[in-house]
């Protein structure tokens, strides 16, 4: 049976265009103009996936999001201009539940049919994705940083980096990764290293908000910046995320272009076999979160070889058991967990 799909876009030109390529696809396609007409549909209809506009008449994207989540919980994909501002509302329709986000046709540089396989791809997983999954609660207390770290704090962390804490994650990772960091203390003595499979202009509106939100220093990766320990560097979205060592010993970001042709960049696998040259393997935890595909299996592979604690998410709570059910087939995972777990796990290697 063909999975139903509902376009909702105010623009007659991009329902015509996701219309035909879904169409042409396998999908029974439904469309609607506004939220409110998305949500009235969704009452009616029970949709495998929606794809959802940010910016609409009468009821926006996100109050649509906000009100089919309460409704009926349907895997929703949020189409995006990738702008500076709609990077800020999708992350707050990730918030609501949205499970991922695409670029709005003819709004990025790749030809067109690599944008099509782009979409298609993203919506057949969300499609995939249980809709149990959708009520799964993950967001910690959050913190916002309304003062700065105390003298006394900032005293308790280390003068170099002892350990390294490396994160990755795709689709449905920018909600966990939001809990790990507010989640940790002003004097985490460790530097959390963060990739989240993200275009170019949301990393830097993810840090920022990250930044916000938590206690620790968050910013995203610019070349040549120091690594220290109680801050959190997020990749830069078309840029892998490298590291190199000073003469003194100081930890620093290197920025890579992608010359390997990774599917993904930045790519986890890129960030995990980059440290495992430039760092004690035996002083890395690495932590491989929900998201489609395999990228970062090997890494950790590599990584547990030389000795690195490596933890998966456990299929219990990941939206997409693709990337850390791979590592853990091919043998990189040591401790598989649920992500409540993994927030306690990162807080108790802070303690050791």
């Amino acid at each position: 049976m063909a999975k139903a799909i509902l376009v909702v876009d105010d623009s007659a030109l991009i329902r015509k265009q996701l219309g035909s390529l879904f169409d042409r696809n396998g999908y029974d396609v439904g469309f609607a103009k506004n939220g409110l007409e998305a949500v009235d549909f969704v009452k009616e209809v029970d949709f495998d996936v929606i794809t959802m506009d940010i910016n609409m008449p009468i009821m926006d994207g996100l109050e649509a999001v906000k009100e089919i989540m309460k409704i009926k919980p349907t895997p929703i994909v949020m189409v995006s201009s990738l702008t500076q501002d709609e990077a800020d509302i999708t992350f707050e329709a990730l918030d609501l539940g949205a499970v991922d986000y695409v670029a709005k046709p003819g709004t990025i540089t790749l030809d067109l049919k690599n944008q099509e396989d782009d979409i298609l791809a993203k919506v057949a997983m969300a499609s995939s994705i249980s809709k149990s999954r959708l009520h799964i609660k993950r967001h910690a207390h959050k913190r916002a940083k309304n003062i700065l770290a105390s003298k006394e704090e900032l005293k308790k962390l280390p003068k170099k980096v002892e350990k390294l804490v490396l994160v990755g994650a795709s689709t449905g990772g920018p909600g966990l990764i939001e809990t790990i960091l507010t989640s940790l203390p002003a004097d985490y003595p460790y530097p959390v290293c963060v990739v989240q499979h993200m275009p170019e202009n949301f990393t830097g509106v993810f840090a920022k908000r990250l930044n916000k939100n938590s206690v620790i220093e968050v910013k995203e990766a610019k070349a040549g910046d120091i690594i220290k320990p109680g801050m959190a560097i997020i990749a830069k979205g078309g840029w892998h995320l490298h590291f190199a060592k000073k003469l003194t010993g100081e930890l620093f970001v290197k920025l890579v272009p992608n010359t390997m042709q990774h599917f993904f960049c930045p790519s986890v696998d890129e960030m995990f076999f980059s440290a495992a040259k430039i760092f004690n393997p035996k002083s890395i935890l690495a932590v491989e979160l929900t998201g489609i595909g395999d990228d970062g299996a090997d890494g950790m592979v590599e990584l547990r070889k030389r000795g690195a604690y490596t933890v998966g998410e456990s299929p219990e709570t990941a939206v997409v058991y693709g990337m850390p059910k791979m590592a853990y087939e091919r043998g990189g995972v040591e401790k598989q967990l649920p992500f409540p777990k993994i927030v306690d796990e990162i807080l108790i290697y802070g303690r050791n």
